[in-house]
């Protein structure tokens, strides 16, 4: 029997997506484990023995400091040689919502992340221009070279929920250089797919350069603010009844099969 990739979908306190996000998984035919921070840090479960490593939505230790800011401290400064290995190793990562804002401030996006020494983060997730949580669904431009969007639609459409979703680079070379690099994967845009250039609500957060998500160099780490774990089923759009109702999966739901795909043809 073939082998099945293996995801760990790790979680701590105030994560909320876990469920949603190993679902989306197994539908596309992983095995998953959701698992603490703390069983990682106990040597109970290993990184290694995964291929893809998911950081799902929430509000991690209640957003304290900054949004996802001591989860991240976490990930750097407790499991920083394990992930390092982790990414050495070809494997994959995502981080969606709360798991885009620790990638961006454990400095694994946009890379290359450094596990010694001082953190390098070029970026940040700031509070958005609107001055309140934001829940609202988006359409999303998708460009860039990422493992995870391979075959989609130029534009999708996926909801996003959160407080401090605005991607702010560290200066203007590096948001010279993430496009450059084909390091910008989604932009929040018209329906058309014309870029929203900064109009609310069709950048429900400010967003820089319409940034809703990235990838680093490599194309196998990615992070964005939408969730496409909301729009695994097609009966999960606003609109579903309106929709051609022989198509069971929604937009999303391409970026979960792309990254176990990919574990089946590289990894195993």
């Amino acid at each position: 029997m073939a082998r099945k990739p293996r995801v760990i979908v790790l979680r701590t306190a105030g994560t909320n997506c876990n469920l949603e996000t190993a679902f989306a998984f197994e539908q596309c035919g992983a095995l998953v484990d959701q698992v603490h921070l703390e069983e990682l840090f106990a040597g109970r479960r290993k990184l290694s023995d995964y291929q893809i490593m998911a950081l799902p939505g929430g509000f991690s230790y209640g957003d304290d400091i900054a949004s996802g800011k001591i989860f991240a401290n976490e990930m750097r400064l407790r499991l920083g040689q394990e992930i390092a290995r982790f990414i050495k190793d070809g494997k994959l990562i995502i981080g969606i919502c709360n798991g885009f804002q620790i990638l961006v401030k454990a400095g694994i996006l946009p890379g290359p992340f450094s596990p010694s020494g001082t953190l390098k983060q070029t970026a940040t997730l700031f509070h958005n221009d609107s001055g309140k949580f934001e829940d609202r669904w988006t359409h999303l431009k998708v460009s860039g070279k990422c493992v995870w969007t391979r075959g989609m639609e130029d534009v999708v459409y996926f909801p996003v929920a959160h407080g401090e979703g605005k991607f702010i680079p560290l200066d203007t070379k590096v948001l010279k250089d993430l496009p450059k690099n084909g390091q910008v994967v989604f932009r929040y845009c018209r329906a058309d797919g014309a870029l929203a250039e900064g109009e609310y609500p069709l950048n429900p957060n400010g967003a820089v350069d319409d940034i809703a998500g990235i990838t680093d160099r490599t194309g196998r780490i990615l992070g964005l603010m939408p969730h496409p774990e909301r729009h695994f089923l097609s009966r999960q759009h606003p609109f579903w009844t309106r929709l051609n109702k022989k198509e069971k999966l929604g937009d999303g739901a391409l970026l979960f099969k792309n990254g176990v795909e990919h574990v089946k043809k590289s990894l195993l």
